[in-house]
């Protein structure tokens, strides 16, 4: 340095500047540089000066085109959305979708409390030890458990059979314990002995995809279960009764009660009556104890099963709040034979029900629910095809991005 004739006080401060110039350009990823100093972009006459002397070029010299490593894009972020997106893991932690989860930034996750999932099978499903473990298995793959779909059995309590307070009991247990485990929505339903029901679980639909469906001729005149036959009133009766014990206490944890809709919804299968199956029923139900905890998953298949006007009724709970949780997807048909079809291939207006979940401001979680099973897809799970999930994730989020837009 001293043979150049600079001091080394005042090289220093150059050789500071030229890297400081350095950083620049790699941050401006300027992918060349030229050797005329005076092509360089906001540089002071000084360096230029500088630059110009055959010593200071000597310094430089390994500021070339090759000493810039070309700096990938910074990968951009998922675009917020407007709900939150969820998966269902119903059938354990399946390895595959939540990888696809993570890809997609769909990083809700929805599971029933199953004590066998979380590694614990001695343990009780309101236990908080089961809760945590499901919620922290989750985490670890990037995902957040948010609502718990399919509770502890309350056959007893909606046949209004002894043992329904001991039921009951477990069931304020998990709502006490569940906001802990950082969740706030319980998806729960009155559909006793025989819940979600569909006669044929392989229907040829669009591309040959298998769909579910259910035709009511094939169950209509069957024999009641065991329990016997139970009329609308005694089921509305277990239900208020139900309600009564435990939505206090859900307004004391801050949990939100969220109702399914019977599916399918018919009057009657094998005895039991179906008394959640019309929009009619779900006014009654939030007129039956009114309360911020008490509302309805507003699973727009089933509504839309019913022969319901889906974007009217989106409005009408959703302007009171009471949408805590909605399933998204179609059907074909009616509510005595209908087939659970693609997600853009249904009866209902789907752009038009996006609008109206953004014009009451819903920002709860939401999931795709029942699909065909797809070419080269696994049909163990009817409704549940993985790559059937994909086409709808992208379906939904889609009008999700397009329906803010237009708000």
């Amino acid at each position: 340095m001293e043979g150049n004739g600079h001091n080394n006080s005042n090289w220093g401060k150059e050789v500071l500047s030229v890297n400081k110039l350095r950083r620049k350009l790699v941050t401006s990823q300027y992918l060349s540089v030229s050797t005329n100093p005076q092509n360089l972009p906001y540089m002071p006459s000084s360096r230029r000066n500088f630059l110009k002397k055959g010593a200071s070029l000597a310094a430089i010299s390994t500021v070339t085109p090759a000493s810039f490593a070309i700096l990938p894009p910074k990968p951009k972020p998922v675009k917020e959305d407007f709900m939150q997106m969820c998966m269902s893991y119903f059938f354990g932690f399946e390895e595959n979708k939540m990888a696809y989860s993570r890809q997609m930034g769909v990083t809700g996750a929805v599971t029933s409390a199953n004590p066998g999932m979380a590694g614990l099978p001695g343990k009780k499903p309101w236990d908080l030890e089961v809760l945590t473990a499901i919620r922290d298995r989750f985490a670890r793959e990037g995902l957040q458990f948010r609502v718990l779909e399919g509770p502890p059995s309350l056959d007893k309590t909606k046949l209004g059979l002894p043992g329904r307070d001991e039921e009951i009991d477990h069931f304020i247990t998990l709502i006490q314990n569940l906001p802990k485990a950082g969740v706030d929505t319980i998806c729960y339903n009155w559909m006793p002995v025989i819940n979600w029901h569909r006669t044929d679980n392989e229907r040829k639909g669009r591309g040959d995809a298998l769909m579910t469906a259910f035709d009511y001729e094939s169950v209509k005149d069957q024999p009641p279960t065991e329990y016997g036959e139970f009329s609308p009133e005694s089921m509305w009766n277990n239900l208020e009764y139900f309600l009564k014990a435990v939505v206090p206490e859900a307004e004391k944890a801050g949990v939100k009660l969220a109702l399914h809709p019977d599916d399918p919804p018919v009057s009657k299968i094998r005895g039991i009556s179906r008394i959640m199956t019309s929009v009619k029923a779900f006014k009654k139900l939030i007129d039956l104890y009114p309360s911020p905890s008490n509302g309805l998953t507003f699973c727009q298949g089933t509504f839309a099963t019913m022969g319901e006007d889906i974007p009217a009724a989106i409005r009408y709970f959703g302007k009171k709040g009471k949408i805590f949780f909605v399933h998204f997807r179609d059907v074909q048909g009616g509510p005595e034979n209908f087939t659970e079809c693609f997600h853009d291939n249904g009866k209902t207006d789907m752009y038009e029900a996006m609008k109206a979940y953004i014009e009451v401001g819903f920002r709860g979680p939401v999931r795709p629910d029942h699909v065909p099973t797809m070419a080269n897809d696994s049909n163990s799970h009817p409704g549940y095809s993985v790559l059937g999930k994909l086409f709808a994730v992208g379906y939904i989020r889609g009008l999700m991005e397009a329906a803010a837009k237009e708000s």
